[in-house]
């Protein structure tokens, strides 16, 4: 691949100032280094005339999503969440750079992205694959109605604020437990500190291959977070004699209406979502720098001595 080949997909939260001159800062930075920016087409509307776009693709139309070499976004992580949506079904990597606030996907803060630019132009990153789930929605007749992935966590919520689901949650092809609740997370390792961790449920380091099952408010004494191998696959059945209707919500980007009898599958998706790292994996430095978490008093094992 000669440099002029390269396709650089830029992903921006566009509607503020600060992102808007960080792209253009960007494409900038990839026209010198003879590689071509990327944008999809909502992304490319939305900065018509914040800065020239010559030269830069346009992601389904000139530039088909297997051509695209690294995915740089720039905003939070519905940001990045979005940018591995726009690139599922290709083999690019996604590197977060943080615009927001605590950013957890993301791999650099603002203060870095010229540092972090350069080191993708000289490709000097590794990529890490993290886990992502397959969803399906079956009917009452087990007809599969709705099809889509997550890669922070599925999500079976009561539609209606004053209704509750009734549900029976189904582990490995055997039934666990039914009981009434809000709802059911079913949280990655790299959802673990999403939704997941809102609702109570574990962390999980991205190094270990897992599941983690969470009840919303459920009215049951076994209603406890679970984690399950990642083979296992689990499901979710709302209940006949629920009095409303649920909804099945994906990254918080992808919805599905559920009807009583309706059946949620999720399982381990084959195609996993890659990300792009500059740093060793420091996952324990992340909890602590991202939740402000007071580790005052440290001592630390002692050096090693080479």
């Amino acid at each position: 691949m000669t440099p002029s080949d390269r396709n650089i997909l830029v992903v921006a939260h566009a509607r503020r100032d600060d992102t808007v001159d960080a792209a253009r800062r960007v494409v900038s930075a990839l026209r010198q280094a003879g590689a071509r920016a990327v944008f999809s087409r909502d992304d490319r509307d939305d900065l018509e005339g914040a800065f020239p776009l010559d030269g830069v693709g346009t992601l389904g139309e000139d530039v088909a999503v297997g051509e695209i070499e690294l995915a740089i976004v720039l905003g939070g992580d519905g940001t990045i969440l979005r940018a591995a949506e726009l690139v599922r079904g290709g083999t690019a990597p996604v590197l977060g750079i943080n615009m927001g606030h605590v950013g957890f996907l993301a791999e650099s803060e603002r203060d870095d992205m010229d540092d972090a630019v350069r080191r993708v132009i000289d490709r000097d990153y590794r990529v890490e694959e993290r886990l992502a789930l397959s969803v399906r929605v079956k009917d009452s007749t087990d007809a599969v109605i709705y099809e889509t992935w997550a890669l922070n966590e599925a999500t079976v919520e009561k539609a209606s604020r004053e209704r509750m689901l009734e549900v029976v949650i189904e582990v490995d092809g055997r039934p666990l437990s039914s009981f009434g609740c809000d709802g059911v997370v079913v949280a990655t390792p790299t959802g673990s500190t999403a939704y997941n961790f809102s609702a109570g449920g574990p962390v999980i380091w991205p190094s270990v291959e897992a599941i983690a099952v969470v009840p919303l408010s459920a009215h049951a004494l076994f209603a406890r977070p679970l984690v399950v191998g990642p083979e296992a696959p689990i499901a979710i059945e709302v209940l006949e004699r629920t009095s409303g209707v649920g909804i099945l919500w994906c990254d918080g980007r992808r919805s599905h209406e559920l009807p009583p009898g309706a059946r949620v599958v999720v399982r381990r998706s084959s195609e996993p979502v890659r990300l792009a790292r500059l740093h060793p994996p420091a996952f324990t430095d992340r909890l602590v720098r991202k939740f402000r978490l007071p580790v005052t008093g440290w001592r630390g094992p002692a050096p090693e001595i080479s």
